[in-house]
């Protein structure tokens, strides 16, 4: 990267401007509340549902602003991505919108609902060993040998500035109730979610504590707030939360996430399982593990919560049938 870090990094404006872009096409997805959620947690607690959201995850919002923002001479080579499947599915929904041709790579171990929906939306799949090969490699090969423009799924100031849409959307529907957030709590991967909603509730409520919520175990995000560098997880797979098995954060995600937010939590895939039980008994949602992060975090209690105004994102509801039967039985 021959830009530093910071001088990449989006900000609310831009956030503004994927709002603009992707208007029509995208889903506003609702702010939802529980009185048993409320109870639970003894604070005014409103959900993100991005579970509702095009592909089932807020990946599209991202995927749909960088695709869109290519120049007619670069979409002819089309795009490459790598994923565990909720960016894939971004990207190829985007890609089918926009007349583009995309290859996603992706983990063997994925759930095979995700694998067959990126296939499904006219993507070409390539499967890799998590354990054993570079994914990024993989795509960046691809890429060069095609023309193909890369895709990543969060170290993008375009991608960034997608998701933080749904930030935006938060703000504006909070500000709706005459309510601002006194915390909130986003899962955290390679960062990308977390940054572009930072950006965007920052920018209207500055004094908010932002959380990042992630596996126990997978927890690089906030271990790298704590040592101010980046942290590396020791295992490659190992959670229910398949969709946030990155092993570090973003450059460009990490720049904004140190300034912006600077403390993580955690959930364990216990807690995680109680989380997608609830949203399905008590909210009648589907929310895959990890999507259910930040939810899980605030059930278990991790984050003094009480009598606050908090929103945690339910990032996406892409959970495989039969794991989903073994959470919510």
């Amino acid at each position: 990267m021959s830009e530093k870090p910071e001088a990449m990094a989006p900000t609310a404006a831009d956030v503004d401007a994927a709002a603009r872009r992707i208007a029509g096409v995208a889903l506003r997805t609702p702010l939802i509340s529980s009185p048993v959620l409320d109870a639970a947690t003894g604070a005014r607690v409103f959900l993100k549902a991005e579970t509702l959201q095009r592909t089932g995850s807020f990946k599209f919002r991202g995927a749909y602003n960088k695709l869109s923002s290519l120049p007619a001479d670069r979409r002819a080579g089309g795009v490459v991505a790598f994923s565990s499947g909720n960016h894939a599915q971004g990207v190829a929904a985007a890609a089918k919108l926009l007349d583009m041709t995309a290859t996603i790579v992706m983990p063997s171990d994925a759930p095979k609902p995700k694998r067959d929906r990126t296939a499904a939306l006219g993507a070409e799949v390539v499967l890799y060993d998590r354990d054993r090969e570079d994914r990024e490699a993989i795509a960046r090969e691809i890429a060069q040998k095609r023309g193909a423009t890369l895709v990543p799924p969060y170290d993008d100031p375009m991608i960034i500035a997608g998701q933080g849409t749904a930030g935006r959307e938060i703000m504006e529907d909070l500000d709706a109730l005459g309510l601002k957030p006194d915390v909130v709590v986003i899962g955290a991967s390679g960062g990308g979610l977390a940054a572009g909603i930072s950006l965007a509730v920052k920018a209207r409520a500055p004094e908010a504590k932002i959380y990042t919520a992630e596996p126990e175990g997978f927890d690089d995000t906030a271990r790298s707030f704590r040592s101010g560098k980046h942290e590396k997880n020791a295992r490659m797979s190992g959670t229910i939360c398949d969709a946030l098995m990155s092993n570090t954060p973003g450059n460009i995600t990490f720049a904004i996430n140190r300034k912006l937010i600077g403390q993580g939590i955690t959930a364990s895939d216990e807690d995680v399982a109680r989380a997608v039980s609830f949203a399905f008994r008590e909210l009648k949602l589907v929310v895959e593990p990890g999507g259910a992060i930040g939810l899980a975090a605030l059930l278990a209690g991790r984050v003094d919560v009480k009598g606050k105004v908090v929103v945690a994102v339910l990032s996406g509801g892409n959970v495989d049938p039969e794991l989903f039967h073994r959470l919510v039985a």
